[in-house]
């Protein structure tokens, strides 16, 4: 009995000991009607997630993020694609009902069982139904943050936060509908340009290709009319001299005639040549218009989206991003990145923290705004003292803020998974990054002939990428995933699939 009671002892400690924690929290709903979300926030520590609208949170729910040795990584994302029955390639054609996108090496929300604790390969698995009721209320670029502590959005203001002004807002969308009929319009007519530039070509051509072939039979005709002057100056007999008079009565009205065909097909061809160099002149013209409007009705639809602003400590730049919505045959939309730009940090070496500052709403004075602090530096409202923005951005992206809109100062340079088809994505070096170091890093893009809005509509290249399905396996070493953004991806070689 005594040996007994001890193995139940010691039963007990060692269940204790391996025991994992109970589920931290249940699904919840606010007790009120629920607005479109406008951010995410998964806290590693509580396993839990919160889907916030303009007015607070509305929905709740317990989550399973990355075990150990493969984390879910800390830091700032956004819904990148969406897919009701996405099934893996890679994991034996596992269920991910309700995947919600938001790295493309394979990082995402999706339902999934949920034990109680972290057990995921780096995804965030929600309850099922949960998933399945929260797939139809968010958005492509929806704010996802995962936090490593508990987090939630707080109301702050600022004098460097955007402040919208009431006249560029009313007239923002009757110029972006001026530009676009603008657009269109240069747009055929670089079209007609190009057609008439076609057609004078084909004239121009057939008719030189004419002049060409009539300026031959000159050529010989006047070398008939030289060889019987010369034959008529060499005769030394009568007969010589009859058969060189013969020769030359006949080649003499041959070269005359080929003089004035000549003549009168190089007049005609002129002013033909003239009207193609012409069209060539308009059609250049107009392709320069199309580009330039194109650019300008761009500009003018962006100014209708929410702006992200990005500002690195690390590589002390700012960037701003929106999403274009236009679609990419592998999945997700283009997002815009026309704008990156040294910024001025006070006392640059000093850590500044991980602050997510959201437009939650409108207001009187323009937009009300929140902020969500996941990496400790200094607090939020020291952290904007020390940026200052540069004035020719604000000017292009303030007057017409509108909810939605973010700013985010971090010590962080963006990850490597930040690319055309992305929001800002940044992680924290300072957490577990395991569920990207078993994943095969987003390959290098292959450059394709087009841009984000069509031809000479754009302002980037784009980069073709494929996407990868959450939870790959590979090797990746920790903290690989950051770089510092360049324009143009370089190249890479070595890429296998």
């Amino acid at each position: 009995m005594v040996t007994l009671a001890a193995a139940t002892a010691l039963t007990a400690l060692t269940v204790g000991a391996t025991a994992k924690p109970a589920r931290p929290a249940t699904e919840a709903t606010a007790p009120r009607d629920a607005g479109e979300p406008i951010m995410a926030i998964v806290s590693i520590k509580s396993q839990q997630v919160t889907f916030y609208d303009a007015d607070g949170w509305i929905f709740r729910a317990p989550v399973s993020t990355g075990t150990t040795g493969r984390e879910t990584p800390a830091g700032v994302f956004a819904v990148l694609e969406k897919d009701p029955d996405h099934h893996s390639s890679l994991y034996d054609d596992a269920w991910m009902p309700n995947m919600q996108r938001l790295t493309w090496n394979g990082i995402a929300l999706h339902g999934g069982p949920l034990p109680g604790y972290a057990a995921s390969h780096g995804c965030v698995r929600m309850p099922y139904d949960f998933a399945e009721k929260l797939f139809d209320k968010t958005r492509i670029g929806m704010r996802v943050i995962i936090s490593p502590e508990d987090a939630e959005p707080v109301d702050f203001s600022h004098p460097a936060l955007f402040v919208p002004k009431a006249d560029a807002m009313a007239a923002a969308p009757v110029r972006a509908e001026k530009l676009g009929r603008e657009a269109e319009e240069a747009a055929t007519a670089a079209d007609e340009a190009k057609k008439a530039v076609a057609t004078t070509a084909r004239e121009s051509a057939a008719l030189t290709a004419s002049l060409r072939k009539l300026e031959l039979l000159k050529t010989r005709a006047d070398a008939d009319l030289a060889f019987a002057d010369k034959a008529l100056a060499a005769a030394k007999t009568q007969q010589a001299t009859v058969r060189a008079q013969d020769l030359k009565q006949k080649a003499a009205p041959k070269a005359a005639e080929a003089d004035t065909q000549y003549d009168s097909a190089k007049a005609d061809v002129k002013p033909k040549l003239d009207a193609a160099a012409a069209a060539k002149d308009a059609a250049k013209a107009a392709a320069t218009k199309k580009a330039d409007t194109a650019k300008a009705a761009t500009e003018a639809k962006l100014a209708l989206e929410p702006v992200s602003v990005y500002i690195s400590r690390k590589t002390r730049k700012l960037y701003v991003r929106r999403d274009t919505h236009k679609p990419w045959a592998d999945g997700g939309e283009v997002f815009d990145s026309s704008i990156e730009v040294p910024v001025t940090i006070r006392d640059p070496d000093r850590p500044i923290g991980t602050h997510i500052f959201t437009a939650m709403a409108r207001n009187d004075s323009g937009l009300r705004w929140s902020v969500v602090t996941i990496d400790n530096g200094d607090d939020a409202r020291d952290a904007l003292d020390r940026i200052t923005f540069p004035q020719d951005v604000l000017d292009r992206i303030a007057p017409t803020a509108v909810p939605r809109s973010s700013i985010i100062i971090s010590d962080e340079p963006l990850s490597s998974e930040t690319n055309y088809r992305t929001e800002f994505v940044a992680v924290l070096n300072n957490q577990p990054q395991g569920g990207f170091i078993t994943r095969r890093p987003t390959p290098p893009p292959d450059l394709v002939a087009s841009n984000s809005w069509g031809e000479g509509g754009g302002f980037f290249s784009i980069f073709q990428q494929r996407p990868q399905d959450p939870q790959p396996a590979n090797t990746r070493r920790r903290g690989a995933g950051q770089y510092y953004p360049q324009p143009y991806p370089p190249p890479q070689q070595g890429w296998r699939w």
